[in-house]
């Protein structure tokens, strides 16, 4: 084999992290440079990301909608969110004369450090984890609930009535939809009997979730789908930013770089759900495993795990940008129905009937 498949990503961390304390004799220091280098590695993965994230999403709307999506800068338009990054980076970013200006440039910030924040604990590959921390799962929700702290800190201090409403929407469907996804991953939590990320993966080395937890996790899985959509405000959940009724919602004041950073937040949110889910549900970057069919088993480990984890999230995102595309908008009456008289007694349910199936061992 390849050596250079042999060696894992925690080797090179390692051998880094060695280096960087025996060079360094300042431990913190040398820790304070790590961390550094770890969220300059994160921007280089995420801001290439967002580029694909954003032309896929005008392409899945173009094939939803039978036309063609961009297609006329770079071969297949692929170069048209790059002239849109181009075009934001050269736009003037402006401040209302009535705003509180150090919080209305501080809301931007608090939104994508959030997101980079989440990403933290998420396995993109085997031994390719920033920290593999004991309560991954409590750690996601308690991080990702800081994000609304950024949308009403943009909305109240852009001095803009429709600003202020988007953000107390945005509010309150956070605050209801945040219910709904916490059961669905409890959900996983009893049935792995742990809040670690790493844990959770190889519980789903037999077989992912999804199969082996029967029609209670597969309950999760919508209700974790639909109420993650609510909750980062996408289609048909997007009243935060309903342009009919609030020109763009609470970013309506922001241009240039600072609308880039709301856009940059918001499809890393779709890409932080939908790798969640990918890793509670579809087993993360573990390849699809019956049971004990070695034979079986032994030809799905050939293909890389960074490619299962990127082909299960990917997915995913595919579903939550179809969902824009296919259902219309709710009103603010029908979004917090569905999530107070449906999602949420059903989760409550759904979860009492995991715990039984775990207690009983009914699982797979």
């Amino acid at each position: 084999m390849n050596i250079l498949l042999t060696i894992s990503f925690s080797s090179i961390a390692s051998g880094i992290h060695h280096w960087l304390v025996s060079t360094i004799p300042n431990e913190l220091l040398a820790k304070s440079i790590e961390m550094v280098i770890v969220g300059i590695c994160l921007l280089l993965f995420l801001v290439p990301l967002c580029f694909i994230l954003g032309y896929m999403e005008r392409k899945v709307a173009g094939f939803m909608q039978m036309r063609y999506g961009p297609n006329r800068v770079g071969p297949y338009g692929s170069l048209q969110i790059v002239a849109d990054t181009v075009k934001l980076v050269m736009k003037e970013g402006l401040t209302p004369t009535g705003s509180d200006k150090f919080l209305f440039n501080l809301a931007p910030v608090i939104m994508v450090v959030t997101c980079m924040l989440v990403l933290a604990p998420i396995a993109f590959a085997k031994d390719f984890q920033i920290w593999d921390i004991n309560i991954g799962v409590l750690y996601v929700s308690a991080i990702s609930s800081l994000a609304v702290i950024g949308i009403l800190m943009a909305g109240w201090s852009s001095y803009n009535k429709y600003s202020l409403l988007g953000a107390m929407r945005s509010g309150a469907q956070i605050v209801s939809y945040e219910l709904s996804v916490g059961l669905s991953l409890i959900s996983i939590v009893i049935l792995t009997g742990s809040l670690k990320m790493s844990d959770i993966v190889m519980s789903q080395e037999t077989g992912w979730w999804i199969i082996r937890g029967h029609i209670p996790v597969i309950i999760s899985f919508v209700i974790f789908v639909i109420a993650s959509t609510a909750e980062i405000n996408r289609a048909p959940f997007d009243l935060a930013e309903a342009e009919q009724e609030l020109t763009a919602g609470f970013h309506t004041e922001y241009a240039g770089m600072k609308f880039a950073m709301f856009l940059l937040a918001e499809y890393i949110n779709l890409f932080i759900v939908s790798a969640i889910a990918a890793t509670l549900f579809l087993g993360g970057w573990m390849p699809f495993h019956i049971g004990h069919w070695e034979a079986f088993n032994h030809i799905m480990d050939f293909v890389p795990s960074s490619l299962w984890f990127l082909g299960k999230t990917f997915f995913i995102i595919f579903i939550i940008m179809q969902f824009r595309w296919t259902f219309p908008r709710l009103r603010v009456d029908q979004l917090l129905t569905l999530e107070w008289k449906y999602l949420l007694p059903i989760s409550m349910v759904n979860t009492i009937l995991v715990t039984v199936m775990a207690i009983m061992g009914w699982h797979f």
